[in-house]
């Protein structure tokens, strides 16, 4: 896709999901991280939209209201915050059918998407 960002090697990846995503989410106020203000381009938040539509909406529905995986409309995250859902974005969950996409994601990227699921979800397309 473009917009979104691939530069990092194969063994810096997992470092950044172990250590370093939680080290950088840890300098962004969530209450001043949201959808709109993370340092995105308008392209890259185009980029991330598809990609939760198409990639993730295969999973948790067209609608991002459940399917193999669960719902991901605001009132299903409720009590998550961005870095905890951005964390489940990086790192997956082991074990299911939820894959990682630090290989394909910018931290930022992933708090993006987070905090759009909290704020945009329940009216999505």
């Amino acid at each position: 896709m473009s917009g979104l960002h691939f530069s990092l090697k194969r063994c810096g990846r997992r470092t950044l999901a172990r250590i370093g995503l939680p080290v950088l989410l840890t300098l962004v106020d969530p209450q001043q991280a949201t959808a709109n203000d993370v340092t995105l381009t308008s392209e890259q938040r185009l980029s991330l939209q598809t990609l939760l539509h198409q990639e993730c909406g295969s999973c948790h529905g067209l609608f991002l209201k459940g399917g193999l995986g669960p719902a991901l409309t605001a009132d299903a995250l409720q009590g998550q915050s961005p870095e905890q859902i951005a964390l489940t974005i990086m790192q997956g969950r082991p074990g299911t059918a939820m894959p990682a996409w630090n290989r394909f994601l910018q931290p930022a990227e992933s708090l993006w998407l987070a905090n759009f699921l909290l704020q945009n979800s329940d009216t999505a397309p």
